[in-house]
C-alpha cells in the first residue's frame, strides 16, 4: 500500500511517524536541558568574516592596483598587495565580476556572470557602460593591447567566444562556439587568444580572425585560467589539483611551480613577475614567487559564503556555496568535507540538512538536492530539475524533505533514487528554510513573512506572521523558535505557547541583496541552536559565522 492510497487517518499517522522518525539531532523540549535565559550576550565571531563572497577574477592595472572580483558578492575589490587589506572598488550590483581586464589606455572591463552582461568604463570616475548583454555565463575577457579590441567568452551557461564592439552600438561578433569552456584567457602580443578549455583539460591559442584553434598543452585535470609572462611561458591554474603550472610556449613542456589548494579560479601577473592566484573556496588570494614557487597569503578565510547551518553536538555543519564544511564550536576550527572542483559531485550548496546517517545539500542555483552518506562521505544520489530548492532535511527512514521556492511546495522524496514524491504542502508563498521541534513536527519559513507548521492531512498552520523575510530558523532547548528576519537584519525569539517575541540581536550583517535577476532571499541566513542554548548564525554581508551565548 502506497502513502497516497492510505485513508486520511492512516495517512496522518504515517506522516506524523515520518516527521517523528527524522533527525534526532539537537531537538528541543528536553526537560533536563537549559532553561530560558534572561537575555543574550553580544554576537562573537566563531569564524572571522572576510570581505569576499568567493573571489574570482584578478587584474593588476597600470597604477599597480590589484583588483579582485566576486560573483556571489556582486562587488569588485581593490586589495593592497603588501597588507592584503581590501576596499570596495566598484560596489554591488554593478561590480559583480567573474573576470576583469585592463585596456591599453587604462580602460576597465569586467563580466557580470549572473547577469550575462559586460560592463566597461574608460577611466576612474567615468560613467559605467554596458557593452554586451543577454549572454548567459559571460565569463572571461581581455583586450588586445595593440589595437584595443575586446574579446569575451561564455562558459557553463553558454560556450562561445565573441568580439565585443567597444562602442556598444553593434552586437557582439561570434568567433567560435562549442569550444569546451574557454575560461580565463589572455590576448598575446601576437593578437592570438591564449587560454584553457575547462572541459577538455587543454590550454590552447585561438586566432580571433578565423576561429582557428591550436592545442599548446594537455593533460590538465581542470585548467581554469592562463596568463602570459612575456618570457615565452603561459602560466596555468588547475582548479581540481590546486597546481600553478608553467607551460613553455615553444614546446608545451609543463612545470608545476606551486601546489596550492583546489578550487583555484584565476590569476594575474604583476610587472615584477609576482603571480597572484585566487581561490573561490577560501576567499583567498596568494602571491607566488615565480622563481621559487614560494607563496604568501594576502587574504583568505577558512570559509567562503557560509549559508545554511545545522548543529550536532559540538559540530556545526555549514553549506558554504563553494564548499561543505564542519566547524568545531569549541575551537572554531574549520575542516573541509567537500570543496568545489576537487569534489565533482558538489553543486554549490546553499543549505544543509543532517540526520544520524546522512547529509542533504540543497542548491537553488543548480536546482539540486545532493544526498550524502555521512560516514563514507560519498554521494548516494542527487535529485535534479527541482525548482529552486532552498533547504532539505534527510529523515532516518531514508527519505528527504525539501522546499522548492519556485513551486511553492514542501515535498518528501523516497524510494529508489528518491523517485517517489509526496507533496506535504503546496501553495506556499516562498518556502525557504526548514526546522523541527522536539516532538518531530516540521516547520517552514516563508519569504512572505510567515512561519508555518506542517500538519498531517491538513493545511499548514501559521505560527508566526508579519516577519521581515524570515529565513533560517531553529528551536532552542527550552522550546522557543529563533528566526533570522533578514530584511530587518535581526534574530527574533518566538515563544511557541504565547506567540510573544523578543529580539535576540539586531543590526546584524545579514540580508545581502541578490542583484538583478536573483531571488530576494539570495544567500540564506542559516540559524542553529546548540545544546547549551547558544545561537549560531551565518552572515552573508561579511561572510562570517557568529555565536550568541545565553546571558544567565
Amino acid at each position: 500500500m502506497t502513502f497516497f492510497r492510505m485513508r486520511r487517518g492512516a495517512r496522518a499517522l504515517a506522516f506524523a511517524t515520518l516527521l517523528g522518525a527524522g533527525l534526532g539531532l539537537g531537538l528541543a523540549g528536553c526537560a533536563s536541558g537549559p532553561t530560558r535565559p534572561a537575555g543574550w550576550s553580544a554576537p562573537q565571531a566563531l569564524v572571522a568574516p572576510s570581505p569576499f563572497a568567493g573571489v574570482h577574477g584578478l587584474a593588476v592595472d597600470g597604477k599597480g592596483r590589484l583588483l579582485a572580483g566576486s560573483v556571489v558578492g556582486n562587488t569588485m575589490w581593490e586589495v593592497d598587495r603588501r597588507t592584503g587589506q581590501a576596499r570596495v572598488f566598484i560596489d554591488a550590483p554593478e561590480g559583480q565580476a567573474d573576470d576583469i581586464a585592463v585596456g591599453p589606455r587604462g580602460e576597465l572591463a569586467w563580466t557580470n556572470y549572473l547577469m550575462g552582461m559586460l560592463r566597461y568604463r574608460e577611466h576612474d570616475g567615468a560613467p559605467l557602460q554596458v557593452l554586451a548583454q543577454d549572454l548567459p555565463g559571460l565569463n572571461s575577457l581581455d583586450f588586445d593591447r595593440r589595437n584595443g579590441k575586446l574579446y569575451a567568452s561564455q562558459v557553463f551557461l553558454g560556450d562561445a567566444l565573441w568580439e565585443i564592439d567597444r562602442s556598444g552600438r553593434n552586437p557582439p561578433r561570434l568567433i567560435r562556439k562549442d569550444l569546451g569552456g574557454f575560461n580565463g584567457f589572455e590576448v598575446g602580443p601576437d593578437g592570438l587568444l591564449y587560454g584553457p578549455l575547462w572541459f577538455k583539460g587543454q590550454v590552447v591559442k585561438i586566432d580571433p580572425a578565423s576561429g582557428a584553434l591550436t592545442v599548446i598543452a594537455d593533460g590538465f585535470k581542470i585548467p581554469a585560467a592562463a596568463n602570459l609572462d612575456g618570457k615565452g611561458n603561459l602560466w596555468v591554474v588547475d582548479t581540481r589539483t590546486g597546481e600553478l603550472v608553467k607551460v613553455a610556449l615553444a614546446d608545451g613542456r609543463k612545470t608545476v611551480v606551486a601546489r596550492l589548494e583546489p578550487s583555484l579560479d584565476n590569476l594575474a601577473i604583476a610587472p615584477d613577475g609576482t603571480v597572484y592566484v585566487s581561490n573561490m573556496a577560501n576567499n583567498a588570494i596568494d602571491a607566488v614567487d615565480p622563481a621559487t614557487g614560494t607563496r604568501r597569503r594576502l587574504t583568505g578565510s577558512p570559509v567562503a559564503v557560509p549559508a545554511g547551518l545545522r548543529i550536532d553536538g559540538r559540530t556545526l555543519w555549514v553549506a558554504d556555496v563553494f564548499g561543505f564544511r564542519e566547524v568545531d564550536t569549541a575551537s572554531g576550527q574549520v575542516r573541509d568535507v567537500f570543496r568545489m572542483q576537487r569534489d565533482p559531485a558538489l553543486e554549490y550548496p546553499f543549505a544543509v540538512g543532517v540526520s544520524a546517517s546522512r547529509f542533504a545539500l540543497a542548491s537553488w542555483f543548480t536546482g539540486t538536492v545532493q544526498v550524502v552518506d555521512r560516514t563514507g562521505r560519498r554521494t548516494l544520489h542527487t535529485l535534479h530539475g527541482l525548482k529552486a530548492p532552498y533547504d532539505a532535511l534527510p529523515l532516518d527512514d531514508g527519505s528527504v524533505v525539501y522546499t522548492e521556492l519556485g513551486a511553492g511546495t514542501v515535498t518528501r522524496a523516497s524510494g529508489p533514487d528518491f523517485a517517489q514524491r509526496t507533496v506535504l504542502a503546496s501553495g506556499l508563498q516562498g518556502p525557504l528554510q526548514l526546522a523541527r521541534d522536539g516532538a518531530g513536527q516540521l516547520y517552514v519559513s516563508e519569504a512572505a513573512g510567515r512561519v508555518l507548521r506542517l500538519v498531517p492531512g491538513a493545511a499548514p498552520v501559521t505560527v508566526a506572521s508579519g516577519l521581515a523575510m524570515p529565513e533560517g530558523l531553529a528551536f532552542t532547548p527550552w522550546g522557543s523558535l529563533v528566526v533570522a528576519e533578514t530584511a530587518a537584519r535581526r534574530l527574533t525569539e518566538i515563544d511557541m505557547a504565547s506567540g510573544s517575541r523578543r529580539t535576540v540581536a539586531e543590526n546584524l550583517p545579514i540580508g545581502m541583496a541578490g542583484g538583478p535577476g536573483m531571488p530576494p532571499p539570495y544567500v540564506p541566513t542559516g540559524v542553529a541552536v546548540g545544546e547549551d542554548g547558544s545561537i549560531y548564525y551565518s552572515a552573508d554581508r561579511d561572510n562570517g559565522i557568529y555565536r550568541i551565548r545565553p546571558a544567565r
